[in-house]
Protein backbone atom coordinates (compact mmCIF):
# COMPACT_ATOMS: atom_id res chain seq x y z
CA UNK A 1 0.00 0.00 0.00
CA UNK A 2 3.18 2.32 1.26
CA UNK A 3 4.53 1.46 -1.89
CA UNK A 4 1.89 2.12 -4.09
CA UNK A 5 1.28 5.55 -2.70
CA UNK A 6 4.82 6.69 -3.26
CA UNK A 7 4.71 5.42 -7.16
CA UNK A 8 1.72 7.88 -6.96
CA UNK A 9 3.54 10.76 -5.54
CA UNK A 10 5.95 10.38 -8.33
CA UNK A 11 4.34 10.17 -10.82
CA UNK A 12 2.62 13.75 -10.22
CA UNK A 13 5.45 14.80 -9.05
CA UNK A 14 7.04 13.96 -12.37
CA UNK A 15 4.42 16.23 -14.19
CA UNK A 16 5.90 18.70 -16.43
CA UNK A 17 6.44 21.98 -13.64
CA UNK A 18 5.42 25.04 -15.23
CA UNK A 19 5.63 28.73 -13.88
CA UNK A 20 2.99 29.33 -11.65
CA UNK A 21 2.86 33.13 -11.95
CA UNK A 22 0.47 35.47 -10.10
CA UNK A 23 -1.38 38.57 -11.17
CA UNK A 24 0.40 41.45 -10.82
CA UNK A 25 0.05 45.22 -11.75
CA UNK A 26 0.36 44.88 -15.09
CA UNK A 27 -1.10 41.07 -15.85
CA UNK A 28 -4.14 39.43 -14.99
CA UNK A 29 -3.26 35.29 -14.30
CA UNK A 30 -5.78 32.97 -15.79
CA UNK A 31 -4.48 29.64 -16.17
CA UNK A 32 -5.30 27.49 -18.67
CA UNK A 33 -5.87 23.26 -17.90
CA UNK A 34 -6.16 21.17 -21.07
CA UNK A 35 -5.76 17.72 -22.05
CA UNK A 36 -2.16 18.43 -23.89
CA UNK A 37 -1.28 15.20 -24.44
CA UNK A 38 -3.49 11.50 -23.66
CA UNK A 39 -6.80 10.45 -24.66
CA UNK A 40 -8.36 13.98 -25.12
CA UNK A 41 -5.03 15.61 -26.50
CA UNK A 42 -7.28 16.21 -29.58
CA UNK A 43 -10.11 18.37 -27.80
CA UNK A 44 -7.34 20.10 -25.48
CA UNK A 45 -4.94 20.95 -28.26
CA UNK A 46 -7.98 22.69 -30.08
CA UNK A 47 -9.46 24.53 -26.81
CA UNK A 48 -5.84 25.84 -25.98
CA UNK A 49 -5.02 27.13 -29.24
CA UNK A 50 -8.56 28.87 -29.53
CA UNK A 51 -7.32 30.61 -26.34
CA UNK A 52 -4.20 31.63 -27.56
CA UNK A 53 -5.79 33.32 -30.16
CA UNK A 54 -8.25 35.23 -28.53
CA UNK A 55 -5.32 36.03 -26.01
CA UNK A 56 -3.15 37.44 -28.70
CA UNK A 57 -5.59 39.70 -29.85
CA UNK A 58 -6.48 41.24 -26.91
CA UNK A 59 -3.06 41.63 -25.28
CA UNK A 60 -2.30 43.51 -28.82
CA UNK A 61 -5.25 45.84 -27.91
CA UNK A 62 -4.12 46.44 -24.57
CA UNK A 63 -5.39 43.26 -22.35
CA UNK A 64 -8.73 43.70 -20.31
CA UNK A 65 -9.13 46.69 -18.26
CA UNK A 66 -5.46 48.11 -19.24
CA UNK A 67 -3.71 44.72 -18.15
CA UNK A 68 -2.27 41.90 -20.95
CA UNK A 69 -3.70 38.23 -19.79
CA UNK A 70 -0.75 36.03 -18.85
CA UNK A 71 -2.60 32.82 -19.81
CA UNK A 72 0.05 29.76 -19.08
CA UNK A 73 -1.10 26.50 -20.68
CA UNK A 74 -1.02 24.08 -18.22
CA UNK A 75 -1.12 19.55 -19.31
CA UNK A 76 -3.06 17.47 -17.30
CA UNK A 77 -2.28 14.77 -19.31
CA UNK A 78 -6.33 13.44 -20.01
CA UNK A 79 -5.93 12.52 -16.35
CA UNK A 80 -8.31 13.25 -13.98
CA UNK A 81 -5.95 12.80 -10.81
CA UNK A 82 -2.96 15.02 -12.28
CA UNK A 83 -5.85 17.42 -13.56
CA UNK A 84 -6.65 17.98 -9.62
CA UNK A 85 -3.21 18.17 -8.64
CA UNK A 86 -2.46 20.96 -11.52
CA UNK A 87 -5.56 23.04 -10.11
CA UNK A 88 -4.52 23.23 -6.60
CA UNK A 89 -1.01 24.34 -7.94
CA UNK A 90 -2.79 27.29 -9.39
CA UNK A 91 -5.15 28.46 -7.14
CA UNK A 92 -2.38 28.50 -4.35
CA UNK A 93 -1.25 31.57 -6.81
CA UNK A 94 -4.81 33.43 -6.66
CA UNK A 95 -5.88 32.99 -10.18
CA UNK A 96 -9.21 35.20 -11.70
CA UNK A 97 -10.14 32.58 -13.45
CA UNK A 98 -9.48 28.98 -14.27
CA UNK A 99 -9.48 27.43 -17.84
CA UNK A 100 -10.46 24.11 -18.93
CA UNK A 101 -10.61 21.35 -18.49
CA UNK A 102 -12.10 19.99 -21.50
CA UNK A 103 -12.46 16.22 -20.43
CA UNK A 104 -15.96 16.06 -18.03
CA UNK A 105 -14.43 13.27 -15.69
CA UNK A 106 -11.25 15.87 -15.06
CA UNK A 107 -13.92 19.37 -14.54
CA UNK A 108 -16.16 16.75 -11.96
CA UNK A 109 -13.14 17.49 -9.76
CA UNK A 110 -11.38 20.09 -10.83
CA UNK A 111 -14.35 22.37 -10.28
CA UNK A 112 -14.68 21.17 -6.39
CA UNK A 113 -11.75 22.86 -5.52
CA UNK A 114 -12.27 26.05 -7.89
CA UNK A 115 -15.50 26.17 -5.63
CA UNK A 116 -13.93 25.99 -2.47
CA UNK A 117 -11.52 28.93 -4.04
CA UNK A 118 -14.73 30.51 -5.14
CA UNK A 119 -12.73 31.56 -8.38
CA UNK A 120 -14.92 30.69 -11.50
CA UNK A 121 -14.12 28.05 -14.48
CA UNK A 122 -14.83 27.95 -17.75
CA UNK A 123 -15.07 24.63 -19.15
CA UNK A 124 -15.41 23.01 -22.52
CA UNK A 125 -16.92 19.89 -20.74
CA UNK A 126 -20.60 18.37 -21.95
CA UNK A 127 -21.28 15.65 -19.37
CA UNK A 128 -24.48 16.95 -17.73
CA UNK A 129 -23.78 16.19 -13.83
CA UNK A 130 -21.14 19.47 -14.36
CA UNK A 131 -24.05 21.75 -13.85
CA UNK A 132 -26.45 19.66 -12.16
CA UNK A 133 -24.15 20.33 -8.60
CA UNK A 134 -25.45 23.90 -7.33
CA UNK A 135 -21.74 24.94 -8.27
CA UNK A 136 -22.27 29.09 -8.92
CA UNK A 137 -18.95 29.37 -10.30
CA UNK A 138 -18.66 26.70 -12.84
CA UNK A 139 -19.67 27.88 -16.73
CA UNK A 140 -19.32 26.38 -20.17
CA UNK A 141 -18.50 27.74 -23.03
CA UNK A 142 -20.54 24.13 -24.67
CA UNK A 143 -23.42 22.70 -24.90
CA UNK A 144 -24.37 20.76 -22.06
CA UNK A 145 -25.69 16.73 -22.63
CA UNK A 146 -29.08 18.31 -21.09
CA UNK A 147 -29.15 20.90 -24.29
CA UNK A 148 -27.75 19.07 -26.97
CA UNK A 149 -29.61 15.77 -26.21
CA UNK A 150 -33.19 16.77 -27.20
CA UNK A 151 -32.08 17.97 -30.81
CA UNK A 152 -30.98 15.25 -31.87
CA UNK A 153 -33.80 13.15 -30.44
CA UNK A 154 -36.20 15.40 -32.51
CA UNK A 155 -33.96 14.72 -35.63
CA UNK A 156 -34.00 11.44 -35.11
CA UNK A 157 -38.06 10.72 -34.94
CA UNK A 158 -38.68 13.48 -37.53
CA UNK A 159 -35.64 13.37 -39.85
CA UNK A 160 -34.97 9.94 -40.01
CA UNK A 161 -38.35 8.78 -38.66
CA UNK A 162 -36.82 6.07 -36.34
CA UNK A 163 -38.64 3.63 -34.58
CA UNK A 164 -35.64 1.71 -33.26
CA UNK A 165 -32.19 2.85 -32.00
CA UNK A 166 -28.69 1.62 -31.23
CA UNK A 167 -26.18 2.57 -28.67
CA UNK A 168 -22.93 3.17 -29.08
CA UNK A 169 -20.82 5.03 -26.34
CA UNK A 170 -17.65 5.43 -24.64
CA UNK A 171 -17.53 4.09 -20.87
CA UNK A 172 -16.23 7.10 -18.90
CA UNK A 173 -18.32 10.37 -17.70
CA UNK A 174 -18.53 12.44 -20.80
CA UNK A 175 -20.39 9.21 -22.86
CA UNK A 176 -22.69 7.80 -20.10
CA UNK A 177 -23.89 11.28 -19.27
CA UNK A 178 -24.62 11.51 -23.22
CA UNK A 179 -26.03 8.09 -23.06
CA UNK A 180 -28.05 8.35 -20.00
CA UNK A 181 -29.93 12.02 -21.43
CA UNK A 182 -30.10 10.21 -25.41
CA UNK A 183 -32.05 7.00 -24.24
CA UNK A 184 -33.97 8.86 -22.01
CA UNK A 185 -34.80 11.25 -24.74
CA UNK A 186 -35.33 7.97 -26.92
CA UNK A 187 -37.84 7.15 -24.69
CA UNK A 188 -39.65 10.30 -24.22
CA UNK A 189 -40.67 9.79 -27.99
CA UNK A 190 -41.71 6.11 -27.88
CA UNK A 191 -38.42 4.81 -29.79
CA UNK A 192 -36.75 1.96 -28.74
CA UNK A 193 -33.49 1.51 -27.97
CA UNK A 194 -31.98 -2.02 -29.31
CA UNK A 195 -28.70 -2.23 -28.42
CA UNK A 196 -27.32 0.12 -25.83
CA UNK A 197 -22.70 -0.69 -26.44
CA UNK A 198 -20.35 0.27 -23.83
CA UNK A 199 -16.98 1.18 -24.81
CA UNK A 200 -13.41 1.86 -23.47
CA UNK A 201 -11.75 5.20 -24.13
CA UNK A 202 -8.66 4.28 -26.36
CA UNK A 203 -10.58 1.48 -28.21
CA UNK A 204 -9.00 -0.06 -30.91
CA UNK A 205 -10.87 -2.77 -32.17
CA UNK A 206 -14.36 -1.83 -32.68
CA UNK A 207 -15.19 -5.20 -35.04
CA UNK A 208 -17.17 -7.07 -31.96
CA UNK A 209 -19.28 -4.09 -31.33
CA UNK A 210 -20.28 -3.27 -34.78
CA UNK A 211 -21.24 -6.97 -35.16
CA UNK A 212 -23.68 -6.38 -32.08
CA UNK A 213 -24.92 -3.37 -34.28
CA UNK A 214 -25.55 -5.41 -37.14
CA UNK A 215 -27.40 -8.12 -35.30
CA UNK A 216 -30.09 -6.06 -33.87
CA UNK A 217 -31.19 -4.36 -37.70
CA UNK A 218 -31.91 -0.75 -36.18
CA UNK A 219 -33.30 2.47 -37.35
CA UNK A 220 -30.60 4.22 -36.69
CA UNK A 221 -26.80 3.90 -34.98
CA UNK A 222 -26.01 7.01 -32.56
CA UNK A 223 -22.23 7.25 -31.77
CA UNK A 224 -21.40 9.09 -28.82
CA UNK A 225 -17.11 8.65 -28.24
CA UNK A 226 -13.96 10.75 -28.69
CA UNK A 227 -12.54 11.48 -31.60
CA UNK A 228 -10.33 9.01 -32.47
CA UNK A 229 -12.63 6.09 -31.08
CA UNK A 230 -15.47 7.47 -33.37
CA UNK A 231 -13.08 7.45 -36.54
CA UNK A 232 -12.25 4.06 -35.70
CA UNK A 233 -15.81 2.78 -35.17
CA UNK A 234 -17.08 4.18 -38.23
CA UNK A 235 -14.23 2.50 -40.57
CA UNK A 236 -15.23 -0.43 -38.85
CA UNK A 237 -19.02 -0.30 -39.48
CA UNK A 238 -18.24 0.69 -43.18
CA UNK A 239 -16.29 -2.03 -43.90
CA UNK A 240 -18.53 -4.60 -42.25
CA UNK A 241 -21.62 -2.99 -44.73
CA UNK A 242 -23.52 -0.91 -42.28
CA UNK A 243 -26.43 1.19 -44.13
CA UNK A 244 -28.41 2.29 -41.18
CA UNK A 245 -27.85 6.36 -40.68
CA UNK A 246 -25.04 6.91 -38.45
CA UNK A 247 -25.96 10.06 -36.03
CA UNK A 248 -23.73 11.68 -33.58
CA UNK A 249 -23.61 14.88 -32.06
CA UNK A 250 -21.02 17.30 -32.57
CA UNK A 251 -17.87 15.45 -32.16
CA UNK A 252 -18.65 12.94 -34.75
CA UNK A 253 -19.10 15.30 -37.41
CA UNK A 254 -15.64 17.25 -36.41
CA UNK A 255 -12.44 17.93 -38.77
CA UNK A 256 -10.48 15.08 -36.66
CA UNK A 257 -12.78 12.54 -36.79
CA UNK A 258 -12.94 13.14 -40.92
CA UNK A 259 -9.80 13.15 -41.40
CA UNK A 260 -8.82 10.07 -39.45
CA UNK A 261 -11.80 8.03 -40.43
CA UNK A 262 -11.93 9.06 -44.91
CA UNK A 263 -14.61 8.40 -46.72
CA UNK A 264 -16.33 5.63 -44.26
CA UNK A 265 -17.22 9.57 -42.39
CA UNK A 266 -19.51 10.43 -45.40
CA UNK A 267 -22.93 10.03 -44.91
CA UNK A 268 -22.32 11.18 -40.88
CA UNK A 269 -25.34 13.07 -39.25
CA UNK A 270 -25.91 14.93 -36.42
CA UNK A 271 -26.10 17.86 -34.16
CA UNK A 272 -22.91 20.55 -34.42
CA UNK A 273 -22.71 22.91 -31.28
CA UNK A 274 -20.25 24.86 -32.56
CA UNK A 275 -18.42 25.44 -36.15
CA UNK A 276 -16.38 27.17 -38.31
CA UNK A 277 -18.21 25.68 -41.13
CA UNK A 278 -21.58 26.97 -39.96
CA UNK A 279 -23.49 29.44 -42.25
CA UNK A 280 -22.81 32.28 -39.66
CA UNK A 281 -19.91 35.38 -41.10
CA UNK A 282 -18.42 35.32 -38.10
CA UNK A 283 -17.72 31.60 -37.69
CA UNK A 284 -16.31 31.56 -41.10
CA UNK A 285 -14.35 34.42 -40.51
CA UNK A 286 -12.98 32.70 -37.39
CA UNK A 287 -12.45 29.73 -38.94
CA UNK A 288 -10.28 31.44 -41.91
CA UNK A 289 -8.01 33.40 -39.03
CA UNK A 290 -7.17 30.04 -37.02
CA UNK A 291 -6.10 28.26 -39.69
CA UNK A 292 -4.18 30.97 -40.79
CA UNK A 293 -2.44 31.18 -37.38
CA UNK A 294 -2.09 27.39 -36.76
CA UNK A 295 -1.91 25.88 -40.02
CA UNK A 296 -4.90 23.25 -39.10
CA UNK A 297 -8.62 23.06 -39.28
CA UNK A 298 -10.56 24.43 -36.09
CA UNK A 299 -12.91 22.33 -34.59
CA UNK A 300 -15.56 22.76 -31.84
CA UNK A 301 -13.21 22.93 -28.99
CA UNK A 302 -11.10 25.63 -30.60
CA UNK A 303 -14.44 28.16 -30.74
CA UNK A 304 -14.77 26.73 -26.95
CA UNK A 305 -12.01 28.35 -25.63
CA UNK A 306 -11.88 31.87 -28.21
CA UNK A 307 -15.34 32.65 -26.42
CA UNK A 308 -14.44 32.03 -22.87
CA UNK A 309 -11.84 34.40 -23.09
CA UNK A 310 -14.12 36.90 -24.93
CA UNK A 311 -16.96 36.10 -22.50
CA UNK A 312 -14.54 36.75 -19.38
CA UNK A 313 -13.61 39.86 -21.02
CA UNK A 314 -17.09 41.30 -21.91
CA UNK A 315 -18.43 40.85 -18.25
CA UNK A 316 -15.03 42.19 -16.59
CA UNK A 317 -15.40 45.25 -18.22
CA UNK A 318 -19.22 44.78 -17.54
CA UNK A 319 -18.25 45.39 -13.59
CA UNK A 320 -15.66 47.47 -14.23
CA UNK A 321 -13.18 45.19 -11.81
CA UNK A 322 -10.99 41.70 -11.53
CA UNK A 323 -13.37 40.74 -9.10
CA UNK A 324 -14.03 36.69 -9.74
CA UNK A 325 -17.14 36.53 -7.45
CA UNK A 326 -18.78 39.21 -9.16
CA UNK A 327 -18.01 37.75 -12.36
CA UNK A 328 -19.64 35.04 -11.36
CA UNK A 329 -22.86 36.89 -10.13
CA UNK A 330 -23.32 38.83 -12.93
CA UNK A 331 -22.94 35.98 -15.67
CA UNK A 332 -25.96 33.98 -14.80
CA UNK A 333 -28.76 34.97 -16.61
CA UNK A 334 -26.86 36.74 -18.95
CA UNK A 335 -26.97 37.45 -22.61
CA UNK A 336 -23.99 38.52 -24.50
CA UNK A 337 -24.46 39.43 -28.20
CA UNK A 338 -22.23 40.12 -30.92
CA UNK A 339 -22.93 43.41 -31.28
CA UNK A 340 -21.34 44.06 -27.68
CA UNK A 341 -18.83 41.84 -28.05
CA UNK A 342 -17.99 40.41 -31.52
CA UNK A 343 -15.38 37.63 -29.83
CA UNK A 344 -18.49 35.91 -29.02
CA UNK A 345 -19.33 35.19 -32.19
CA UNK A 346 -22.97 34.59 -32.01
CA UNK A 347 -25.71 35.58 -29.04
CA UNK A 348 -25.48 33.14 -25.78
CA UNK A 349 -26.77 33.65 -22.98
CA UNK A 350 -25.93 31.72 -19.65
CA UNK A 351 -28.83 30.51 -16.90
CA UNK A 352 -28.12 29.54 -13.33
CA UNK A 353 -26.67 26.36 -13.67
CA UNK A 354 -24.05 27.57 -15.62
CA UNK A 355 -25.35 26.33 -18.80
CA UNK A 356 -24.93 28.07 -22.19
CA UNK A 357 -28.09 28.56 -24.80
CA UNK A 358 -27.83 30.08 -27.88
CA UNK A 359 -28.26 28.43 -31.41
CA UNK A 360 -26.83 25.59 -33.11
CA UNK A 361 -26.96 23.28 -36.14
CA UNK A 362 -27.91 20.35 -37.96
CA UNK A 363 -24.95 18.90 -39.59
CA UNK A 364 -23.73 16.43 -42.36
CA UNK A 365 -20.69 14.85 -43.67
CA UNK A 366 -20.54 15.09 -47.37
CA UNK A 367 -17.55 14.14 -49.70
CA UNK A 368 -14.89 14.72 -46.52
CA UNK A 369 -16.84 18.37 -45.16
CA UNK A 370 -18.82 19.17 -42.94
CA UNK A 371 -21.56 20.77 -44.14
CA UNK A 372 -24.51 22.58 -42.15
CA UNK A 373 -27.85 21.76 -43.69
CA UNK A 374 -29.96 23.33 -40.99
CA UNK A 375 -29.95 25.54 -38.15
CA UNK A 376 -31.45 24.91 -35.26
CA UNK A 377 -32.82 27.81 -32.75
CA UNK A 378 -31.99 28.07 -29.09
CA UNK A 379 -33.88 25.93 -26.65
CA UNK A 380 -35.04 28.97 -24.81
CA UNK A 381 -36.87 30.07 -27.94
CA UNK A 382 -39.02 27.46 -28.52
Amino acid sequence: MNYMRTMMVCALSSVSAPTFAQSTATTIYMPDLAELSGAGAVSGTNWRDGIIMAVEELNAKGGILGKKLDVPHIDTQSDAAIARAQTQKVLDNDPYVVLGPVFSGSVLVTMELTRQAEIVEFTGGEAAAITQKNNPYIFRTSFGQQFSMPKIANYVRDGVKAKKVAVVWVNNDFGKGGRDFFTAEMKKRNIDVVADISTESGQVDFAADVVKVKGVNADAIFVYTNEEESARFLREARKQGITAPLIGETTLLSQKVIDLAGPAANGVKGHVGLTAEAPVASFQQFGVKFKQRFNYASDHNAIKGYTAIYAIKYVTEKIGKFDSKLLAKTLHGLTIKPADEAGILLEASWDQNGDIDRQSFLGEVVNGQQKIVEILPKLGAN
